[in-house]
């Protein structure tokens, strides 16, 4: 399956340092990181995408893209039924259970490797500058399953594939059929159709995930209670939304999202209310002054656990613990 990257200049094998691999196998310093469609396209054996910032690709059965590691200047949308094969990204292997689509965003490392599909799949490339001056340029960032790692893929029912299909195929229209001034505009109407599709899809995932595995708010609370209790604030200080999405191996942006479907409020808000909690007590039932509370739950700034308190409470630390007090 070819990454198509498409820019307008020159078609040359563009080398970027990568700092931060996250595959097992990519013990070197150097990953090949392309500029644009075409030459990815090149690259792999694939058909010179129709626009140098906009190429689809469509993948009967098997597909392949070099094997390794790579980067490129452009966002994909996949859709794919994996019988085989390795399609990394982030740093897992892809869940393949079902038909399956897959956002990646420019400069993301991404692998695939001797896909074999169970039917028909595709991909939609375009380059970043593809949304220069269009409200999608700003819009699409706004999507958080672009920073969702691969096993946190969004699985579709046969209705939703359908739909998708639906958008692919005037995409796919639009596309092939001489574009002209209008073109750009169209297709990026339909992309951005597939885009709100799928996050609609995502929140019915999240429901669903919920019902099978039981809700993450739970698993959360659990952790937190865990690492409050293990001492680990003594230790490593304040936990962070990554240290939480690690204890619960989900990105942090795919927790963020299922803890705001669940409960309203992001994993940092709710770190937020778990600390200002545990403060509460320690307030209540200890004579800790307020900087011994502060520095017993991991604050290192006194102004700063100030402020969250009263954020969350309405009150200073200070004005609470006289109010219990008296």
């Amino acid at each position: 399956m070819a990454l198509l990257s498409s820019t307008q200049l020159r078609f040359l094998n563009y080398y970027k340092p990568i700092t931060s691999c996250k595959f097992p196998q990519c013990n070197f310093d150097i990953m090949k990181h392309f500029k644009s469609l075409t030459e990815l396209s090149r690259a792999n054996g694939f058909a010179l995408p129709e626009n140098p910032l906009l190429n689809l690709i469509r993948c009967n059965k098997t597909c392949a893209l070099g094997g390794e590691p790579f980067t490129g200047d452009f966002y994909m949308i996949g859709f794919k039924k994996l019988i085989s094969g390795m399609f990394l990204y982030g740093r897992t292997k892809y869940d393949h259970d079902s038909g399956s689509m897959s956002f990646i965003k420019p400069r993301q490392v991404i692998q695939l490797k001797n896909l074999e599909f169970e039917e028909d799949g595709f991909l939609i490339c375009f380059h970043e500058d593809f949304l220069n001056g269009h409200a999608l340029h700003n819009d699409i960032k706004k999507y958080g399953y672009f920073e969702y790692e691969s096993n946190e893929a969004l699985h579709l029912s046969p209705n939703e594939e359908q739909i998708i299909w639906e958008l692919y195929r005037k995409i796919e229209t639009e596309y092939y059929n001489n574009q002209d001034e209008y073109s750009r505009e169209i297709i990026l109407a339909h992309i951005d159709s597939i885009l709100k599709y799928s996050q609609r899809f995502y929140k019915r995932q999240f429901i669903n995930r919920t019902d099978v595995s039981g809700k993450v708010i739970s698993k959360f609370n659990d952790a937190l209670n865990l690492y409050f209790g293990n001492g680990l604030l003594a230790q490593k200080g304040l936990p962070t939304v990554k240290m939480m999405a690690d204890q619960l191996n989900l990105s942090t942006r795919y927790l963020s999202d299922l803890l705001k479907q669940e409960t309203g409020k992001t994993a940092i808000e709710l770190i937020h209310i778990f600390l200002v909690s545990e403060a509460k007590n320690l307030l209540k039932g200890s004579d800790n002054n307020i900087a011994e509370t502060a520095y017993a739950l991991g604050f290192d700034n006194l102004p700063y656990f100030s402020r969250l308190f009263k954020k969350e409470v309405g009150v200073s630390p200070n004005q609470y613990k006289k109010g219990v007090v008296n």
